[in-house]
């Protein structure tokens, strides 16, 4: 009787007429791999390639991007909070630091301190291939003796401080998040350090307290 190619199985011809009946009879001598081996290796394989691709550098327009994006989150996840919970938070840019650290912070009785949140990273530390401007308020704001946001910080950032720990005391924000739904007007871009200024993802938080993402070439509407 024939043999299948494989060796696997083996095909048992019946003429029936003009009718041609063919039933597989397994072979108990020969074994290939099963349907759940050969998925199971391609799992792996698909793991693997997963793997390798997350570990390959980011192009430089999403890390700009992506790093934008998720401060953009934070500051308007801590502007939420700072309103429904009654908390005062702030943010410092070291944007000159290597690498450029973002920290929000959070007003207690001790002073300033870095925030604890679950899931909820204080520190945003940028890459270093990316560079960070900062600026703060406008120049409305700077021209206007009326307005809302002096130079100086909103609060004495010392005032709940105690002597014995001045040394230590976290540097104060240099942005104010206040529970009122007020925040300093600020600009921060993110870009890459051979670029210029102008390919930069900015958030900017405006003077009416709208907090908004800007793409490259995007211009500022008031």
């Amino acid at each position: 009787m024939p043999t299948s190619v494989t060796g696997i199985f083996k095909i048992i011809n019946k003429q029936q007429g003009r009718d041609s009946l063919a039933r597989l009879v397994p072979m108990q001598s020969a074994r290939g791999f099963t349907l759940i081996e050969i998925m199971l290796v391609l799992v792996l394989l698909a793991l693997g390639s997963v793997a390798v691709i997350s570990t390959l550098p980011s192009s430089k327009n999403d890390l700009a991007e992506k790093t934008a994006r998720s401060f953009y989150q934070r500051v308007q996840l801590m502007d939420e909070e700072s309103v429904l919970s009654g908390v005062d938070y702030g943010l410092r840019v070291d944007a000159k630091a290597s690498p450029p650290t973002l920290t929000f912070l959070q007003l207690t009785a001790e002073g300033w301190q870095e925030v604890k949140r679950a899931q909820f990273k204080s520190k945003l530390k940028i890459d270093e291939r990316l560079s960070v401007d900062f600026q703060i308020g406008s120049s409305v704001w700077h021209q206007d003796d009326d307005r809302l946001f002096d130079e100086k910080p909103l609060f004495d950032k010392n005032m709940f401080a105690k002597k014995e720990q001045k040394k230590k005391q976290t540097l104060p924000p240099q942005v104010d998040i206040l529970s009122s739904g007020e925040t300093t007007p600020f600009t921060v871009n993110f870009y890459l350090s051979d670029q210029n200024a102008e390919q930069a993802w900015s958030v900017t938080a405006k003077e009416n307290g709208q907090i908004v993402l800007h793409q490259p070439g995007e211009e500022e509407n008031d």
